[in-house]
Order: structure tokens, then sequence, then C-alpha cells
């Protein structure tokens, strides 16, 4: 099963089947190690010399996600059992196998640094200029995996004393929005609203993202709710090369919504303009997110999502006109200049006995900043609106990918900030095997024509 929709003759499951020393060279050729490595260096040349081989420590590190080795202690037995094995992680003959305690440590120098960041940012950027990520669309989702740490008993709450009824006083109203006014002025940032989000740096929102373990819920495909504790993995994908552009864990009980300005943000400054269309699932239908989309001149493709409203008179259930017999209109055309939307006479026109009266309007022009929400484009219920909405199931097919081969389900490491490497490594893994793909394709395709 290829995971790009196209005419291809190598990917990614092919790629984990192959030797595993060229296999291993195919992946590291992608990017350079040099970055972690320099994590590890010494500051002066004094003092006794490093007795670890950190370089293929770093090395092994990614292999064992490659080869789905589940725990640092199978991959250390690995190491011990199999002389090639330690020799294609690049340990030399006189080197000793590191311990999981040197592991430990190493695995909690990365995980406080954010070096996975730009070295994610650079292999897309390599992608994009080596021509594999030339795609316009993107699409986000989240999905949940556990945590390894153990959920906290929750704290028993005294009841609450009951409210006194009626209307407050003028004083106790007072005291009332005092202490709302305190306790909005001392949220984290994602504990605001959304549209907060979109005066805030990107730099703001990276840093300050939740990352403990924490309970999350969500329905199933039964209708039912069901609980896990742990985390949520946030990722916009292209939808035709099936590159991760960005990425972002959080804590499970974070919204899937609070995660899209941060993400769309995060492509904005990686492609400046490039991407023209951003498909999400109807839990992201929130104004801030069309307001994004909007000042970045993006497509919005998101279902609406009907939140206590009431019925919008005159149109029907896609935002289209209806006529006195609750005809819908036809959408026509979109009008870039002014952003408008162009709609005309239903079928049922031709027959209908009111067709002349006045009652009945030829065209409808209704421009889009009207409400950003009901009126985008493509037309809601348009063919166009269809055919990129069905592009979404990139973004999880991807999902299914790390988890299936990547091991994001796997998580071995205690706290937020070592599930955060995890994840990271996860992704980076995936975007390196998914580059080395393309060039063997190309390479072959280059050699097919010469022949």
């Amino acid at each position: 099963m290829t995971i790009v929709k196209q005419m291809s003759l190598f990917d990614i499951q092919e790629l984990l089947e192959m030797e595993s020393s060229r296999r291993f060279d195919t992946i590291f050729a992608t990017f350079d190690v040099q970055p972690i490595f320099q994590l590890f260096s010494k500051k002066t040349l004094r003092g006794a010399p490093r007795e670890l081989n950190y370089g293929a420590m770093i090395q092994s590190l990614i292999i064992r996600i490659v080869e789905r080795i589940p725990t640092i202690k199978d991959l250390i037995k690995r190491l011990v059992n199999d002389p090639l094995f330690r020799l294609d992680c690049g340990f030399l003959v006189s080197d000793v196998v590191p311990s999981e305690a040197s592991y430990s440590r190493m695995i909690d120098v990365i995980s406080q640094s954010d070096v996975l960041d730009h070295m994610q940012d650079t292999l897309i950027q390599t992608a994009f200029i080596e021509g594999f990520l030339c795609d316009e669309h993107l699409a986000i989702d989240a999905t949940h995996f556990e945590s390894r740490d153990a959920a906290k008993p929750s704290e028993k709450k005294e009841p609450a004393p009951p409210k006194k009824r009626g209307r407050k006083s003028k004083e106790e109203r007072n005291a009332w929005l005092t202490e709302q006014a305190e306790i909005k002025a001392n949220q984290s940032t994602y504990e605001k609203e959304i549209k907060d989000q979109l005066d805030t740096p990107l730099e703001t929102l990276w840093q300050d993202v939740p990352i403990e373990p924490n309970w999350g819920i969500k329905k199933n495909s039964d209708g039912k709710n069901t609980f896990w504790f742990g985390f949520k993995g946030h990722l916009a994908v292209t939808t035709k090369s099936q590159y991760i552009v960005g990425r972002l864990m959080t804590s499970a009980n974070l919204s899937d919504s609070k995660a899209a300005i941060p993400l769309l943000k995060k492509g904005k400054d990686l492609f400046q303009g490039h991407f023209k269309t951003a498909i999400l699932d109807a839990g992201y239908d929130y104004e801030p997110i069309y307001r994004q989309l909007h000042a970045y001149q993006m497509r919005a493709v998101i279902p609406y999502n009907v939140r206590n409203e009431g019925e919008y008179l005159g149109f029907d259930e896609h935002f289209r006109p209806a006529c006195v017999r609750e005809h819908s209109y036809c959408y026509d055309s979109f009008d870039e200049k002014y952003r408008t939307l162009k709609f005309t006479r239903p079928k049922e026109c031709a027959t209908c006995p009111l067709r002349n009266d006045s009652l009945c309007q030829k065209v409808f022009k209704i421009k889009c900043d009207t409400d950003l929400r009901k009126f985008t484009y493509p037309a809601r219920g348009s063919e166009l609106w269809k055919q990129l909405y069905k592009e979404r199931t990139a973004v999880e097919r991807v999902n299914a990918y790390l988890k299936q081969y990547f091991q994001l389900n796997n998580v071995r490491h205690r706290t937020g900030r070592k599930a955060k490497l995890h994840f990271n490594l996860v992704t980076f893994i995936y975007n390196a095997c998914k580059l080395a793909v393309d060039r063997l394709n190309a390479l072959f395709e280059t050699q097919t024509q010469a022949a």
C-alpha cells in the first residue's frame, strides 16, 4: 500500500523492507546529524576524552524507530548480539556498547533542546527545493496516543455552597467582575479563546503549548465516548506528497481547534504564500480560524458545525439562497477581485409559475466577508468543495503510518518533555523516509529515461 496516490515504483513500506545497511544509508543521506551531535561535544580540549560514541548512539536511536525495536533494553541487546547491526549504527569494533543509563542521559539532554525543530524545518525545505513538495493543499487533523505515566487520582472536591438566588447587588457584581478579570489576565496562552491566538507570535504559541499528560475524550465510530490518558499529536500534511509540514504535541485535554492557528502560522513561516487551501474537519469550524485563513489568502474547506444556532432563513443547509418555493439557487462562479459568490436561478424556475414575479430574483451575489464561516470559496455543497474535502484523508493516512510503522503509540519515556521528543523524532524520521523514497523514485525514473 503506497502512501502517495500516484504512479510510483517505490514506497515507504518497500524502503523498510530493503537490506538494512542500504536502507540506513539512504535515510541518513537526507539530513545532517551534526546538530544533535553538537549537544555532546566538549566545550574545551581539557579533561578526559569522551568514552562514548555519541554519533553512533544518535544513529542507533533513529534506527530503533525504523527497525521497530520496542525498548532501549531491546536495542542494547541487539547491539550486543548482532555485530553487523552494531556496525550499521556507526559503532567501531573497539567501542563498548552503551548502557541504558547512558541512553537515558542522552535522551534527557536532547529533550531539553529544540534541535529537532530546526532539523525538521531544514528537511522540509530541502524537499521543497528539490521539487518533491509542490502541492498547495494542506490538511490538518489530530491523533491521540497514550502516555507512559500513570494517571493521577483526581482530588475530591468539596461540594460548593448553594448560590444565592436573585440578582447580585452592585457591590457583589463589581467584585465578581474584578475576579473574572483577574482570572482572564492570569490565563495561559492556550487557556484563552482561539481569537486571542491571531495576534500571538508563532514563537509564543510554540513555546507555551501544554505537554503534560492528561485525560482526553473523543467519540468513536459508534458515537460512544472513549477516554485515554496521554497526548494529542496535531499534524499539518500536504495532501499529494504527504509531507508533515507542521506538527505539534499537546496534552490530551486540549481542543483540536486550538492547534490549528499555530500550525497555519508554521506553514506560513516556512513557505511564504505557497499554500492556497486548508482542509479541516467540522471540529475546526471556528470563526477565528476562517479569519486566519482569510488573512493568509487561503481557501477554507471546513464542514459547517451547527452550535445552538437558529435556522438561517432564506438559505438551504449549504447557505445557498432559496426561492419562495424553497428551491436552492445554483452556484455559478466566484469573483476574486470582490470576493463574491454568484448564484443563479434553480432549474425548477423553468416551469415555476412565479418565474416572472417580482419575488423571484434571477441572480444572487454574496460577499464572503458577510460571514466567513457560511460563505466560503469554494462554495459549500459545490463539486469543487467536495473534491477538495476528499483530500483530507491524506492526514489520516499519515497518522496511521506513524502508528503502524513508526511507533507513535510506543512511548517509553515518562514526562511530557520526553514524550514530546519521541513525537518529534517519529515525525522527523517519517519525513526523512519520505524524502529518501522520493529521491529513489526520481533516480529510477532518470535511469529509465536514459535507457
